[in-house]
């Protein structure tokens, strides 16, 4: 048995799919061939970060941290001097807060809609087309689940092989799993306990409410 899994290991990395092992969501992935996401421990736990050419996401339900994991990811590119795309399907990200996040709105592209997901998707795929970005966001957090199901699974598909050799990171932001390349990952956001909310105040009567911090679970599909 031990000889058919080392064997059936060296073939999969031989083809370069390795990344679908248990133990290579901790392997170090070259520098140049990774988008560090801004979050020490989370690019730890990616081993560097999220890997280019390849689809990623974030899930996780409403106030568990995607939209700040997104704007970190965004001002970590800007940071290294890449252009960033946020295709904005609901038309709910906000440039000032993001740009006091420490996000260069100048190297963002910021595409908005007002709920349309199909001609959402359909700009994302324009914007990988072109080419020249570090990251490109589908921020799919606000559409509900039969609009997600319309489109079938092809669909993720073909955005992967866009992207494919690119120094591009595709990333969907939902509130479920949709997809991922071989090469790519999902980021899980654990709801919120009472221990990782943060509040401000003396007394339980005179406090303010301070933040969330999230949880990121990283798991294979």
């Amino acid at each position: 048995m031990r000889a058919a899994r080392a064997e059936l290991e060296s073939l999969l990395r031989a083809r370069k799919l390795d990344v679908t092992l248990p133990t290579s969501a901790a392997r170090i992935q070259p520098e140049d061939r990774v988008a560090p996401t801004g979050v020490a421990t989370l690019d730890t736990a990616l081993g560097g970060g999220l890997r280019r050419g390849h689809l990623s996401e974030i899930v996780g339900a409403r106030s568990t941290g995607r939209t700040t994991l997104l704007v970190r990811i965004a001002a970590a590119a800007a940071a290294r001097g890449e252009i960033a795309a946020i295709v904005d399907t609901h038309d709910r990200f906000d440039p000032v807060s993001a740009h006091a996040a420490g996000v260069d709105l100048s190297r963002l592209l910021w595409i908005r809609d007002r709920g349309d997901s199909a001609r959402a998707l359909k700009a994302m795929n324009l914007v990988l087309q072109a080419g020249g970005f570090g990251i490109v966001a589908l921020d799919l957090t606000d559409v509900r689940g039969p609009a997600l199901r319309q489109f079938p699974a092809a669909t993720w598909m073909r955005l992967s092989r866009v992207i494919e050799g690119s120094q591009t990171v595709a990333l969907l932001v939902g509130a479920e799993h949709l997809a991922r390349s071989p090469g790519g990952v999902t980021i899980a956001l654990a709801s919120p306990d009472r221990g990782a909310v943060r509040w401000r105040g003396r007394s339980d009567r005179a406090r303010l409410f301070g933040g969330i911090e999230p949880r990121a679970a990283h798991g294979n599909w």
